[in-house]
């Protein structure tokens, strides 16, 4: 019976039956669990949340100051990858200290929605790409090439060897990678890349590396410099 049609057992007509729009379905969310803070650059204090998420684990604050303080002067200009982007800090701070522009991968399509959302209403925030992909798969399009590039796949995967076999080929001559990973975990790169700096804290084993080469050609310049409580540059296992 078609609606609206004549009812078959009373032989009156029933009443249309008004229909209201059809809104869209809203974009689910998920609990927050906290937030996160750009901690320096122009979008100082820019509040990050950190939704509940099984495997999201930003880098902590302590850490991410660390290594932005290793990165300051190559930051100005880069081109900037953050692979498994999450909260997105990473990224977004590199843009927030100078970088010219940032991609953000990411496959959550409720952690992409709320990258977007930040990155529109951030001054600047356009030169901010968020993608929703697989880390891996995106990276078979081998886009690049960027200058930096920061991978914190999450603990619990088994992602590091194919994302870094992504990852090498899609990096500048002279550029810098960024690892994060358990405290048990052995960060090592092939050269010619270099460990220029790591350390470890109770949950993290965290380490900076550089390419032994820079866009002319020449030999790498130590802009980080070494001190007495850091160590030079070590050359990484092969």
């Amino acid at each position: 019976m078609r609606e609206n049609a004549p009812h078959a057992s009373t032989g009156t007509a029933s009443l249309p039956m008004s229909k209201r729009p059809q809104r869209p379905a809203p974009q689910a969310s998920r609990p927050v669990a906290g937030h996160v803070r750009v901690i320096g650059g122009r979008w100082r204090g820019t509040r990050l949340p950190v939704a509940a998420v099984d495997g999201l684990r930003p880098t902590p604050d302590r850490v991410r100051e660390t290594l932005f303080n290793w990165l300051a002067p190559v930051l100005p200009g880069a081109r900037v990858l953050d692979l498994f982007a999450g909260s997105g800090a990473l990224g977004l701070e590199s843009v927030s200290r100078g970088a010219a522009a940032a991609v953000l991968v990411e496959r959550d399509p409720v952690l992409v929605a709320s990258l977007r959302e930040i990155a529109g209403r951030l001054e600047g925030g356009e030169v901010v790409e968020v993608v929703q992909a697989d880390a891996l798969r995106w990276l078979s399009t081998r886009r690049g090439p960027f200058d930096v590039a920061f991978l914190d796949p999450p603990f619990a995967s088994d992602a590091w060897q194919a994302a870094l076999a992504g990852v090498l080929p899609a990096m500048a001559p002279g550029g810098w990678i960024y690892l994060e990973g358990p405290p048990q975990l052995d960060l090592v790169l092939p050269a010619p890349w270099q460990l220029h700096r790591d350390g470890r804290t109770r949950d993290t084993h965290h380490a900076l590396f550089r390419h032994a080469g820079n866009a002319k050609g020449g030999p790498p310049v130590d802009t980080l410099g070494s001190g007495p409580d850091t160590p030079p540059a070590v050359q990484a296992d092969t």
